[in-house]
């Protein structure tokens, strides 16, 4: 049997074993009380004797739970699990660690398996495109994230200012602070209100508003916010006339966001021009590779560089790898000239 079938029978016995690992066992009833032990923070009698009752459960044959219940605690035990957990919830994604890996495999598989049929279909080498194929749709999940997490920043940002002023003016008009967020839960457009929404909840568990707060600046990395978080903290603690300090923010928010604005406007050309200038050998290599295989795969073949082997026999990758590396330091240097912080 070829190697790529072989990979991919194995990759589908990964996949179900994934898929029942993490959205099955992950989702059962054990779930509500792991959810509030992070709101509320259980004591460590609580914890252990929580803990006794998972054994005894596993004991009697929890099964897929059980094992589900293992991975995310050797996971947790990684720096890399915490790290990928928080930019989960600065994406507002819904899914555990676990779940996540397991949709970044399910990717990685799909793409093997066009890499392969594309390869099939073409007549270039089957292992080669399959491989590649896994590699980039092992990526594909997380570039989506990634840009989850950006355009939900960007808009709570943009968000931010109106929202400071309908904060102050419902304190002016006699309101609690919680009171006010609560308000701005139920009035402002996602993903304010859902943020403001969460601050209100985990008030309501036994958070203070301090920490609430803080935990609202993990999940939305915003300086702006940070701005109001410590204007709400300093008052809190000396006192003074927190509607008034607000609408200050407000006023220098919404200032920052015009200039921004006027910013973007005026280098959006050489934006743009980055973009075009490196995408155009990519789009351009696509297309003859498709057009003419047989023209552009010398330039993948691997061997000795010329001129220490004969031109028929040397390996060429070497061209189109360091041009690669090339357009990405160009593409990377622009994006940092255009990228002026206010």
């Amino acid at each position: 049997m070829p190697l790529p079938m072989l990979l991919l029978g194995a990759g589908g016995i990964l996949v179900v074993v994934l898929i029942v690992i993490g959205l099955v066992g992950a989702r059962q009833g054990g779930d509500v009380d792991e959810r509030l032990d992070r709101f509320v923070g259980r004591t460590e009698e609580k914890a252990k004797a929580k803990e006794a009752k998972e054994g005894r459960r596993r004991g009697r044959g929890g099964g897929t739970s059980a094992l589900a219940g293992r991975l995310d605690q050797a996971m947790a035990d990684r720096g890399f699990a915490g790290r990928l957990a928080k930019d989960l919830a600065q994406a507002n994604y819904k899914l555990t660690v676990a779940e996540f890996l397991a949709l970044r495999f399910i990717s990685g598989i799909a793409g093997l398996g066009l890499g392969y049929l594309v390869a099939t279909i073409r007549g270039w080498a089957p292992a080669f495109m399959a491989f590649l194929g896994f590699v980039i749709g092992m990526f594909v999940p997380s570039i989506m994230m990634r840009r989850a997490k950006g355009q939900r920043l960007k808009k709570f940002n943009d968000q931010l200012g109106d929202t400071i002023t309908l904060l102050a003016n419902s304190l002016r008009s006699g309101y609690s602070l919680l009171q006010s967020m609560e308000m701005v839960s139920r009035e402002s457009p996602p993903p304010v209100s859902e943020e403001f929404r969460r601050v209100v909840q985990e008030v309501g568990l036994g958070f203070s508003t301090q920490d609430a707060l803080a935990n609202l600046l993990r999940r939305v990395p915003s300086d702006d916010l940070d701005l109001m978080i410590t204007a709400i903290n300093i008052q809190h603690e000396v006192g003074g006339n927190l509607a008034q300090i607000l609408d200050t923010i407000g006023h220098t928010i919404r200032e920052r966001i015009r200039i921004k604005g006027e910013i973007r406007v005026l280098v959006s050309q050489q934006r743009i021009s980055g973009f075009v200038v490196a995408g155009i050998p990519f789009a351009l290599g696509v297309i003859l590779t498709f057009i003419t295989p047989d023209f552009m795969l010398p330039l993948f073949s691997i061997g000795l560089p010329w001129p220490l082997a004969a031109p028929q026999d040397a390996g060429w990758i070497c061209m189109p790898a360091c041009a690669f590396m090339l357009m990405i330091i160009g593409f990377v240097i622009i994006q940092k000239i255009v990228n002026i912080e206010v």
